[in-house]
């Protein structure tokens, strides 16, 4: 990766590593569907008059219908159901069966005839990443709750896809445009859900409750959807996927600083392989410049 590839899948690293701890904070209080909309719905408030400010909203509304399904695969499903999985798994459990997206990145640009050339030392990144998380997090999917492990494999499909589909139909559409669209449709879709099936907070939560709504909106899902957007020009879509490595790593980090929880050695460990993982993955050869029907529509 090129020095602005590596800054901006660091920072979507942290986005994306410290959503597990305030996710299972939310859910100790709110419905999963309340942890949605108010997640979706502040984040789209914050996005939204930035794109109507660079006229960017109506060019993604015009192009409706992959947008209608980006939102639906990326958002409206997996945060309810990653939502939902936390009242019983454990963050590390979640973070583990995450790891799996890159695998389901690259299935599904098979299927979508657009597979993902990946290099030797690709694949050794995916097994040594998988290693690494297995270090951090622990084999402990046996224990768990089948019906929440099936709610994460849901995730892991819809993480996968949303970002295939993105650069398939929708690579010529400007970033914010399509952030701030996704996160209102997701907001809408979820207001009719909240109130019909009981999932309005009938007190007003705690204050860190309310923190980690806001942490939620603001970091992980504007913030982080933004990097995302640019990291995919950079490096594709199936590769992007290799930042759930990195998650387990930052949770637990945050735990050390924040909790103050011991780090062992398999601490170390787990984290230097997924971080190492996650650069051979994402690493690919230099080759030569392709024809343009064969060039990857991948800017954003």
């Amino acid at each position: 990766m090129n020095r602005r590839a590596l800054l901006l899948f660091a920072a979507l690293g942290i986005a994306w590593g410290v959503p597990y701890l305030f996710i299972k904070i939310a859910v100790s209080e709110l419905e999963p569907a309340m942890v949605v909309l108010g997640r979706s719905a502040l984040a789209a408030i914050l996005l939204l008059p930035l794109g109507l400010y660079r006229r960017e909203v109506w060019q993604v509304v015009r192009r409706w219908k992959p947008m209608l399904a980006y939102t639906i695969i990326e958002i409206v499903i997996p945060w309810y159901f990653l939502s939902k999985a936390e009242q019983n798994l454990p963050s590390s459990t979640a973070g583990l069966l995450l790891a799996a997206v890159p695998l389901a990145g690259v299935a599904i640009a098979f299927f979508m005839g657009r597979p993902a050339h990946l290099s030797g030392l690709n694949w050794i990144g995916i097994a040594i990443g998988m290693l690494g998380v297995a270090a951090l997090v622990g084999l402990d999917v046996g224990g768990s709750d089948l019906a929440s492990v099936g709610m994460m494999a849901i995730v892991v499909v819809g993480y996968a896809l949303g970002p295939a589909i993105l650069s398939r139909w929708m690579s010529d559409l400007p970033g914010i445009g399509v952030v701030a669209v996704s996160l209102a449709g997701a907001a809408l879709v979820y207001i009719p859900f909240v109130l019909f099936t009981g999932a309005w907070p009938t007190e007003w939560p705690s204050t860190k409750v309310v923190i980690s709504i806001v942490v939620l909106a603001v970091v992980s899902s504007a913030l982080a959807f933004v990097l995302m957007i640019a990291l995919i020009a950079q490096i594709g879509p199936v590769r992007v996927t290799a930042i759930t490595y990195v998650n387990p790593a930052v949770a637990i980090l945050a735990g050390v600083i924040v909790l103050h929880e011991s780090v062992t050695v398999w601490t170390i460990t787990g984290s230097v392989l997924v971080l190492g993982g996650s650069w051979l993955v994402t690493r690919h050869k230099r080759e030569p410049v392709a024809a343009p029907e064969a060039a990857p529509a991948q800017q954003v």
